[in-house]
Parts: structure tokens; sequence; C-alpha cells
């Protein structure tokens, strides 16, 4: 065969298959992907914290499907904490955004300062299973105070282990409140 003169090839078609091979996909831990999330919080936190002027000893860790950071051993660190936990809300929220920057996803961790949220978290368990008790005795529905999302999910988790009762939430943000009911 004769060589074109115009691409000096010799009038063979060519057919070149644009062909991607797949790279294996590999499966994404979850625990790793929140391990990752607490180191880039952690990092942030010690930030804040140098910017603050605070000490305190930042620990992490993964519980269920969540990162958790925590922030002890400082003096003063009720100051990050707050009234009802306002500003640790707020610190948690910043952190929240700065992992979800790094990361590109929305991110679900826990932020706990001076053991705050561990001990509220006690708090709420007591009232919930003192109020089951109170409705199991009486029959009456017993409405509670107006609780954050996280407190009424405390609540209703520490309820449902009780026999005889249920619980469920009523009303609007800010005013919503766990409602103990016999059943």
């Amino acid at each position: 065969m004769a060589n074109d003169p115009d691409t000096g090839r010799d009038g063979v078609d060519e057919v070149v298959a644009d062909v991607t091979v797949a790279a294996p996909v590999e499966e994404i831990d979850e625990e790793d992907v929140l391990v990752e999330e607490g180191e880039i919080a952690g990092d942030y936190l010690e930030q804040l914290l140098d910017v603050l002027d605070f000490d305190g000893d930042i620990d992490l860790d993964v519980e269920g499907d969540r990162a958790v950071v925590s922030i002890d051993g400082g003096d003063d660190l009720s100051k990050l904490v707050g009234r009802k936990g306002e500003v640790l809300d707020a610190l948690q929220e910043l952190t929240r955004l700065a992992v979800q920057q790094a990361t590109g996803e929305r991110s679900r961790l826990m932020l706990d300062i001076a053991g705050w949220r561990a001990g509220r978290r006690a708090d709420l368990t007591e009232i919930g299973l003192a109020a089951a008790k109170r409705v199991l005795a009486s029959g009456e529905p017993e409405s509670l105070s107006p609780m954050t999302p996280f407190e009424r999910k405390i609540v209703h988790d520490a309820i449902a282990g009780v026999d005889g009762v249920t619980s469920e939430s009523e009303g609007a943000e800010p005013s919503r409140r766990v409602v103990v009911l016999k059943g």
C-alpha cells in the first residue's frame, strides 16, 4: 500500500480506543474517616486554645458514628463552656465548620469541655428516669422543661429503657420538650 502524502500513513485506518481502567475501589473505613475528623478538630482547637491563652489537654475518640473531642485539665475551662453550655455549643459548631472546610463533608463531631457534656448526660438520664418513675406511679403524663435536641435524645434514650412508659417530643423550638406517657 502506498503512503498517504498528507499523513505519511500507509492507508490503514487506525482505531484508537480510549480505555480507562478503573482502579480497585478501596473500602472506606468509617472509623478512619472519624479519626481524621477528630485530628482536624484537635488541631483547630489547639490553635484556638493558644490564641485564647487557655491550657488544656485534647483527647480524641470515636463513639458510635461520631468523632468525640474532649478538652480537659486546664484552668478556667468553664469559661469555654458558658452558661448552660452555650459557649460550648458555639465552639462545637465552629469546630464542625473547620472540619467541613478541610474535608468537604458535614461533620457530626461532639465537643466536650471539662466534662460538662458528660455530666449533663448523667443529669438528663436521671431526670428522664425520675419522670418515668413518677408517671408509672401516677399514670398521668408529665411534660419536662424545654430542651435542645441533644438533651431530648438523652432523655428519650433513658425513658426507652423503662418498661411501661414511653416518651415523645412536642412543641416547637426553642420550647420543644419531652412528654413522658404511661404505656
